[in-house]
């Protein structure tokens, strides 16, 4: 369905995210705007609701309490193969960012996001070649954090593994990815 054919009260919008208070928020937002709102907080939970009413779209944040958002990402769109996806994540990193599209997701979001920039990258169809480029390179401890996640992107998420291949104390890297990534 195209962008000007869509209206909000035709789609069901599945928020997938284990905090409940976001969750609360958001879906209250969704609903003033005409969508049929549906809530997980688990992998679990967002499968079941997707098998018994697939939804048209979902928000999806990245990093679950127990689980990944990339590992639901495929089972997802297997129940629901129509469903355009934004994964959202206050944990940013390129790496996360192109296996989220790679494992099929419409778009990718740094949290704290509004209602409105979720839909809009919900309904965009196509890249947007006008995107702003920053004048300046990361700093050196976005560097940093961007290559610990690709890391630990290649080694499926195991801490210990990420660790020994970086060099550095399970500990060590454990505090460092409970550390919120820095802005560019």
């Amino acid at each position: 369905m195209s962008d000007s054919q869509r209206t909000p009260d035709q789609e069901r919008l599945l928020i997938i995210d284990d905090d409940e208070q976001l969750c609360f928020v958001m879906e209250r937002a969704m609903r003033r705007r005409g969508y049929d709102v549906v809530v997980a907080h688990t992998y679990d939970q967002a499968l079941a609701v997707a098998r018994e009413t697939p939804p048209a779209l979902a928000t999806l944040d990245l990093k679950l309490e127990s689980d990944s958002g990339l590992k639901l990402l495929p089972a997802l769109l297997k129940v629901a193969p129509a469903c355009r996806v934004v994964v959202l994540t206050g944990y940013s990193s390129i790496a996360t960012a192109v296996e989220a599209m790679k494992l099929g997701a419409a778009n990718y979001l740094c949290k704290p996001a509004d209602a409105d920039e979720i839909l809009q990258s919900l309904e965009r169809e196509t890249g947007d070649g006008d995107v702003q480029i920053a004048d300046n390179p990361p700093s050196v401890n976005r560097v940093t954090w961007e290559h610990i996640q690709k890391v630990l992107q290649e080694h499926d998420g195991n801490i210990s593994a990420t660790a020994r291949a970086l060099g550095m104390h399970r500990r060590t890297l454990q505090r460092k990815l409970q550390k919120r990534p820095v802005r560019h």
